[in-house]
């Protein structure tokens, strides 16, 4: 299976698009509208020089606080800086920011990413070059320190993933990559989770999706394998005769011991082949011999009765 259609990946970094969520948007609005309202209630009832100043700064401030409101969803964490130092990481739901002095720096995403790699040209153990594709599936579970310690975690995880891939490609023998593909794939997802663990990040799982080889290889490994089937194949027909010659020198000997058993075997042998409707059947003298002695059937008295009519005429 090729991991990649018409040079394209299939697996994406970027966030899929969501449909627009406006819920924080109403909810603004109905704070805005009902503080308006309230003020302009205000406004009516009390004398004009006290309260033009008075509402205008309670709307002001209303409004500085509506738009400080902030909402993330479930599976978001907002890393949130006050002055420019760490302050805490806020949501899921609805918080609220300290206008002018706090601000989002990043929002994480903590559910389970899958991020494509790859390791291309890269000479195996056994100095074969080949071009390897995998899926690295991991997650952000110290979102705190996926932003603060690292630039960007995203490439990071990537560029992990795609160096232990390398160094798992150059230190292993192309059979051992083709064969042992799963072993391959805990090593590498254990050596780049050694790593990302100190970001607050876990890779679950690696998983090689593709292995191209050049093409003169490809074909001798298909005679290789061929040839391994067909070794394989003449082995069970050969331990197949030996079981079945055991199982003839078993009939032999059960034969020789029990002369009613060889006799009706033979009979056996030739009802069939009188079943199968043969107008000629070739027996062996002995077996001929045999039958005639004992008349099994009936050859010997027909005989006699014929000799008997042309005696008497």
């Amino acid at each position: 299976m090729s991991f990649y259609d018409k040079g394209q990946p299939l697996v994406s970094n970027k966030p899929m698009k969501m449909k627009p969520d406006f819920s924080l948007f109403l909810l603004q609005l109905i704070i805005l509208t009902a503080a308006s309202a309230a003020l302009a209630a205000v406004f009516l009832n009390t004398p004009a020089p006290v309260n033009t100043a008075v509402c205008t700064a309670v709307f002001l401030v209303v409004l500085i606080l509506t738009f400080s409101i902030r909402k993330n969803n479930e599976w978001e964490r907002a890393i949130v800086l006050r002055f420019g130092k760490f302050q805490k990481v806020k949501g899921p739901g609805l918080f609220l920011l300290l206008p002018v002095a706090d601000r989002i720096a990043q929002t994480v995403d903590i559910r389970i990413r899958v991020s494509d790699f790859s390791a291309q040209k890269t000479l195996t153990g056994d100095s074969v070059t080949v071009d390897v594709d995998a899926l690295c599936f991991w997650l952000v579970w110290d979102p705190q320190k996926a932003v603060l310690e690292v630039e960007n975690y995203v490439d990071a995880v990537v560029l992990s993933s795609k160096t232990a891939l390398r160094y798992a490609v150059s230190s292993n023998d192309l059979s051992t990559f083709l064969e042992h593909g799963d072993i391959i794939e805990k090593q590498i997802q254990e050596q780049v989770d050694k790593k990302t663990t100190d970001w607050g990040i876990t890779v679950l799982h690696i998983e090689i999706t593709d292995i191209q080889i050049p093409e003169p290889l490809q074909d001798s490994l298909s005679r290789v394998a061929q040839a391994e089937r067909e070794k394989k194949g003449r082995i069970l027909l050969a331990e197949a005769e030996i079981e079945i010659a055991r199982k003839l020198e078993e009939a032999v000997r059960i034969y020789a011991a029990n002369e009613p058993a060889m006799k009706l075997k033979i009979l056996s042998i030739l009802n069939e082949g009188l079943k199968a409707g043969n107008s000629m059947m070739l027996v062996p003298n002995s077996i001929a011999e045999e039958l005639k002695t004992k008349d099994i059937f009936g050859l010997q008295a027909l005989s006699e009765i014929k000799n008997k009519k042309e005696a008497d005429k």
